[in-house]
């Protein structure tokens, strides 16, 4: 009503003649008696009245138009685009030495750099001894072995031993953080069966950046008895690494850590990576070649296959080789995920492993917001004019005992919702569960709403009993596990077995491995103690032995 009675030059107050004859000096009354009106207020409240009008207008436009512009955006699509003009880098294997206790000792440098990642300046990496990335560390059962860790960033950082079983104080996880200039050498001795595993920092509030800057590097286990000799197996020839990652860059060709407008998973790059490489390819020479997948990123969802169509053989995933190999056409992988397929190739053809859209179509927020309808090139196979033949796969490969459900001392429910677990985020000196030592456990783990989650546990390997919605189990999750995607409003039972490494002390960490949710807080804690036994935490632990 006031901006109406302002526009319309009028004021109530005043009878027509005063409105037609008023003056125009503030506080005073013209000789008629009539108010003397301020015009030049009334000019400027009118101005500022209409300005605000034109903003809201404007606002209403923009607002709008951002909102059509969310919702109709086209997904990320590389099919087709990508060049494949390098060769695919196939990471060094750690030198190590033998020391005169017989353990085998690495030496790792967290240190920053500067890469070519394709986009004509040198971007601003970290990596492990050297300047992205880091070596592939190879380590046989029953081997100790000691890694020396020494930090050469300007800030703290830890190296987790993602997929390991070890003792809590040796995994690397926030609440044992190496200062910059320090070293910490963590040991123990390897004891699980042949896998391909992996190693990130994991510092409090920090491991989003740190992996994607370029920290991370595998770790390869071997052991006879749980390995299937007639499998290609010699690295970097038909037994091949493949660190998959996605990028953001910048006008001047840095990488950005902003997130996807809209997205809720944090950083969801338009450039793919494999082992730091854009746009890579592989020269194959053998009619198998052997691909360890790895999602290295740190938010994005994966769904692998090949251009053609045709089927590869998917043999292990987590935590070491399958019972049987299993013919698939698509692959999912989640981050921190991996899984070893077989590729056939012919001679001199050429196939493109590539990402379809990993969300179904009915699932809209996750295809428009999270990633979930891109699509990408990621690797070429190019096969020789003559290949060297690989023996047949046998059709089945390791024993993979199953866990009994009914020996299970406890079952637990851990629901992933916002930021947190059960309704609560991370705090250090909280402990969210006590596990006794040679004890086996069911946990229910469930998204609790719709924003992808995974669940990943350190020290032990688990196996999947079935979906919480009963739907059908995959194969990639018919072997050991240590991370599983957890779908918009679905989840697992799965079952694990803590089998030592008892410490009251010193807690190990479960978490959801979209990188940004960890952060934020979306982590609990949990201690293995002796029967009887209690925690007994500190707020905070320095590394050490």
């Amino acid at each position: 009503m006031v901006s109406l009675i302002w526009f319309s030059g009028h004021r109530p107050d005043l009878s027509p003649a005063c409105a037609r004859g008023s003056g125009n000096v503030p506080g005073r009354r013209a000789a008629s008696g009539c108010p003397v009106v301020d015009r030049r207020r009334r000019y400027v409240v009118r101005k500022w009245l209409f300005r605000g009008l034109l903003l809201l207008i404007v606002l209403g436009v923009v607002g709008a138009g951002v909102g059509v512009w969310v919702l109709t955006r086209p997904p990320i699509d590389t099919v087709g685009e990508v060049s494949f003009d390098r060769a695919l880098a196939v990471p060094p294997l750690a030198p190590s030495t033998v020391d005169k206790d017989g353990r085998r000792v690495f030496e790792l440098r967290a240190q920053a750099g500067q890469t070519d990642l394709g986009r004509g300046e040198p971007s601003a990496t970290w990596g492990y001894n050297g300047a992205h990335l880091g070596p592939t560390l190879r380590a046989k059962r029953g081997e100790q072995v000691v890694v020396n860790i020494t930090n050469q960033l300007g800030e703290d950082t830890t190296v987790h031993w993602h997929g390991m079983h070890l003792p809590a104080r040796m995994d690397g996880g926030p609440d044992r953080p190496i200062r910059p200039g320090e070293t910490f050498a963590p040991r123990w001795r390897v004891d699980q069966p042949a896998a391909t595993l992996w190693y990130h920092p994991h510092p409090h509030e920090r491991t989003e950046t740190q992996v994607y800057r370029g920290l991370a590097g595998m770790f390869l286990i071997d052991d006879p008895d749980t390995d299937v000799a007639t499998l290609p197996h010699e690295y970097g020839v038909d037994d091949i690494p493949v660190m998959v990652q996605d990028k953001a860059f910048d006008d001047d060709g840095q990488l950005t850590e902003s997130g996807r407008f809209g997205s809720e998973i944090g950083i969801l790059g338009d450039s793919v990576l494999v082992n730091g490489v854009p746009g890579p390819y592989l020269d194959v020479t053998t009619t198998l070649v052997r691909l360890r997948l790895l999602n290295a990123s740190t938010a994005r969802i994966f769904n692998f296959s090949l251009s053609d169509g045709r089927p590869f053989t998917l043999i292990g995933s987590d935590g070491g080789l399958l019972d049987r190999p299993h013919q698939v056409e698509r692959l999912m992988l989640s981050t921190g995920e991996r899984a070893e397929v077989l590729v056939a190739m012919r001679p001199g053809e050429r196939v493109v492993l590539r990402s379809g859209p990993p969300a179904p179509e009915g699932d809209f927020a996750t295809r428009r917001f999270q990633g979930g309808g891109d699509r990408f090139d990621v690797l070429e196979l190019r096969a020789a004019a003559t290949l060297k033949p690989s023996p047949a796969v046998p059709s089945t490969l390791v024993a993979v005992p199953r866990l009994d459900p009914a020996s299970a001392a406890e079952t637990r429910e851990m629901r992933f919702s916002t930021r947190d677990i059960n309704g609560r985020k991370m705090e250090h000196g909280r402990v969210d569960a006590v596990v006794t030592r040679d004890s086996t456990e069911v946990w229910t783990v469930r998204n609790g709403h719709g924003t992808p989650h995974s669940f990943h546990i350190h020290d032990v390997q688990f196996q999947v009993l079935a979906r919480t919605d009963g739907g059908p189990v995959p194969p990639l999750l018919s072997g050991w596990k240590d991370t599983v995607y957890l779908p918009p409003h679905e989840g697992y039972r799965v079952i694990m077995r803590f089998t030592d490494f008892a410490d009251p002390a010193t807690p190990y960490m479960f978490h959801c491995h979209v990188l940004r949710h960890e952060d934020e807080g979306m982590m609990g804690q949990f201690v293995v103690v002796e029967p009887g036994g209690a925690p007994q935490l500190t707020t905070h632990h320095e590394h050490g032995g």
